[in-house]
């Protein structure tokens, strides 16, 4: 069974930064695909960006140039450093993990406002 925990979500005035970590148990993490997604109130969730056992990575169109997700497989995480954020970037934001099957964290709350 995987679990995912993420952290540093929070408040942060637009142009500010963020990072995000997603904390994975078990011993698959190394051969899975690992991404971030969000979702805002009264919106379906969203693929931010996500990042291959290869190191191949995907961004949506609307952070692409200011977030990039990376991994460090000998800690078992992955990140999201989002840059030059925006209200717009206001949303839940969710790890997840596939290989085979597909596991989900519990959840960040970023907030951008001034």
């Amino acid at each position: 069974q995987v679990q995912l925990v993420e952290s540093g979500g929070g408040l942060v005035q637009p142009g500010g930064s963020l990072r995000l970590s997603c904390a994975s148990s078990g011993s698959i993490f190394s051969i899975s695909v690992m991404g971030w997604y969000r979702q805002a109130p009264g919106k379906e969730r969203e693929l931010v960006a996500d990042i291959s056992n290869d190191y191949r990575t995907n961004y949506g169109d609307s952070v692409k140039g200011r977030f990039t997700i990376s991994r460090d497989n000998a800690k078992n995480t992955v990140y999201l450093q989002m840059n030059n954020l925006k209200p717009e970037d206001t949303a839940v934001y969710y790890c997840n993990q596939r290989q085979l099957l597909s596991y989900w964290g519990q959840g960040t709350q970023v907030t951008v406002s001034s």
